[in-house]
């Protein structure tokens, strides 16, 4: 049986009166915990949440964030982390499409419950789970916990556990149905592969809404580790954490990796007990995996690939492979090898198995695939077949099933005829000294069809000019390749609660017009 709350007791028969969560200056046993998640779920229970209702939360990081996660699922309920990004109009969505009975939000996501207030009519109760006094009429979350503890309802297995809301970066989010098994199975592949035990401290810095966190939630949970929470990712506060929680983990994406070992405060702290990050989300740009190599020569790297679907972990690259030179140098640029019971193949077009070394649509089989999309049963149709995830990525894998991702297929540009995958633009050009943040898109030209376009970010007090950025690429890459345009942007490029870069954004202005986005 595959049941997400028998971490959280496995936990506590490990270590019931060692620390498992902190939050500012709150610290608890597992013990404590525990005790508080099955309160929590009684109290939720009396407030009328049945077996397979959706409960949704909109908060920052915290201890209590990590509570609901278990809490939830105590009960059989159904958790729906909201992206705490998101405008007013797409979290209205994401609560009437779910069927949202009750919304957990802390002071600062309480702006939008006047513009939400009235419609999202499914919502019949909101809890507030922040420090400061609730609104006038709210339950706060520390009146559930006087509640009388329940029993384990035993949700698990085939029953879902979790609505997760795809980012929104290809259309209008999907509530990815995530099932116990889901989500249990991917918890044992990050035990497996990234190495947590009980000794393992993990800082929840990135967004708790998002998997790519809650792969460590419920991993180092299983391993009987603890957890520590900033509310938000801020360099300084995470160095600080880093430091006095002595911890040994963290999940970044490449643009904090980026913001950390640049900051001009990295070095005032002792991160010495920090053994492994783990990156991923979106791909690693070279210039800042060398910064990354040098500024921490103790910590290992290693690149997890995965999506929302997939629970989300798919391949993960061992440390060893994240170094620039030696025997294992050359499989740097993979993302890994498949995880543990993860089925792994790329296809063309017609879905048929493509020769190792072909660039075509990698598929993924295995017992972390999503259940489907909630209330969608086309655009499940339309990636799930014979218990394959068609993911809508281009890739390739040598002989040796590492697997390289070329780009988003969409984001594939052709020009002229020739086939030019963004994502390798974008790591010649995030080489070039001065580079902060780079995007390449695909915009029209009358001549070629689409050409490729570059906007580049660069660092603070540096000048860099469209010149030096195509000079610099015809430097590295093909010709054809190299941008066509350049635009340097004095403003951050605008990214998704996940830390990605929303394309689509940079894409529209110049497809306005167009009844389609590739020419």
């Amino acid at each position: 049986m595959f049941a997400l709350t028998q971490g959280l007791q496995r936990a506590v028969e490990l270590k019931p009166d060692a620390a498992s969560t902190s939050f500012a200056p709150r610290r608890r046993t597992w013990r404590q915990t525990q005790d508080r998640v099955a309160r929590v779920a009684g109290a939720i229970s009396a407030l009328g949440v049945r077996r397979g209702d959706r409960v949704a939360i909109l908060a920052l990081n915290s201890d209590r964030y990590f509570e609901l996660m278990y809490a939830l699922p105590w009960i059989g309920a159904v958790m729906v982390p909201v992206n705490t990004r998101l405008a007013a109009p797409e979290i209205e969505y994401i609560l009437n499409d779910s069927g949202a009975v009750a919304l957990f939000v802390d002071g600062a996501m309480a702006h939008h419950l006047t513009e939400l207030d009235g419609k999202t009519p499914s919502v019949r109760e909101v809890v507030w789970v922040d420090d400061i006094a609730s609104p006038d009429g709210m339950l706060h979350y520390e009146d559930l916990t006087a509640y009388e503890p329940v029993e384990d309802v035993g949700a698990a297995d085939d029953e879902v556990a979790g609505l997760f809301y795809t980012g929104g970066t290809t259309g209008r989010s999907k509530g990815v149905m995530l099932t116990h098994t889901n989500l249990v199975v991917n918890a044992l592949n990050a035990v497996k592969g990234i190495g947590f035990d009980t000794e393992t401290a993990y800082i929840h810095s990135g967004p708790m809404f998002h998997l790519a966190d809650g792969a460590s939630t419920f991993g180092v949970t299983l391993a009987g580790g603890r957890h520590a929470f900033v509310p938000r990712f801020e360099p300084v506060e995470v160095l600080q954490t880093i430091a006095s929680e002595k911890i040994t983990h963290a999940q970044f994406v490449p643009t904090m990796i980026n913001m950390i070992v640049n900051h001009p405060r990295f070095r005032e702290f002792d991160i010495s007990t920090l053994s492994l990050i783990l990156y991923g989300a979106s791909p690693m740009p070279e210039g800042v995996l060398r910064k990354a190599l040098e500024a921490m020569p103790h910590v290992k790297l290693m690149h997890a690939y995965g999506m929302t679907e997939a629970a989300p972990i798919v391949t993960l690259l061992d440390p060893r492979y994240t170094t620039l030179e030696g025997p294992y140098g050359g499989k740097l640029k993979s993302c890994g090898q498949a995880a543990p019971g993860v089925d792994l193949k790329v296809v063309g077009p017609d879905r048929k198995e493509l020769p190792r070394g072909t660039t075509g649509e990698l598929a993924i089989r295995g017992a972390n695939i999503m259940k489907g999309y909630w209330n969608k049963p086309a655009e499940t149709a339309a990636v799930l077949d014979d218990g394959w995830y068609y993911s809508g990525d281009g890739a390739y894998m040598d002989d040796e099933g590492f697997v390289y991702i070329v780009d988003r297929l969409k984001d594939m540009i052709i020009s002229g005829g020739e086939n030019i995958y963004s994502a390798e633009v974008e790591n010649a050009i995030s080489l070039l000294g001065g580079v902060a943040e780079v995007a390449v898109i695909g915009v029209p030209d009358e001549r070629w069809g689409e050409r490729v376009h570059a906007i580049v970010v660069p660092k603070a007090d540096t000048t860099l000019t469209a010149d030096e950025v195509m000079a610099h690429c015809r430097a590295h890459i093909a010709g054809y390749k190299c941008p066509k345009s350049v635009e340097i942007r004095d403003t951050p490029l605008p990214l998704s609660g996940a830390g990605k870069i929303l394309k689509r954004d940079l894409r529209e202005l110049f497809w306005k017009g167009f009844t389609k986005a590739v020419n």
